[in-house]
């Protein structure tokens, strides 16, 4: 069996999400074109921005309908990296929230992807 190790996200702007990602997690794309980036988080998983217009088959949903996580070592680092990220510009679908499994809050890339940002309680 293969390795999973990419994440693709299906946007409608390639070059419009790749600058957002770049911004938002301070790395550049390690690979670019009009319908592509890919950028390699510091967990090693690889995320992918896809133009939806050239998928083949032709992606069924949009963004929204699942998660990208992104887990922080503590509840300070949430309520810093929501600072961070709001005075960057990014919309802000759930602002810093305690939840049965610890804090957390959700953006949204220009796609309307959910990205959450989150630290489990028994770990902080």
């Amino acid at each position: 069996m293969t390795d999973t190790n990419t994440l693709l996200l299906y946007v409608t702007d390639p070059a419009t999400s790749a600058r957002f990602y770049t911004d938002l997690l301070g790395i550049q794309p390690v690979e670019q074109s009009p319908t592509f980036a890919l950028f390699i988080l510091p967990s090693g998983l690889a995320l992918g921005l896809w133009g939806k217009d050239g998928v083949e088959p032709a992606p069924a949903a949009g963004g929204g309908g699942s998660e990208l996580g992104f887990k922080m070592a503590s509840a300070a680092l949430i309520d810093q990296t929501h600072a961070e990220w709001s005075a960057k510009g990014a919309t802000i679908a759930l602002p810093p929230t305690d939840l049965d499994f610890g804090r957390s809050f959700v953006a949204l890339d220009p796609d309307g992807h959910r990205l959450r940002i989150y630290a489990v309680a028994e770990e902080m």
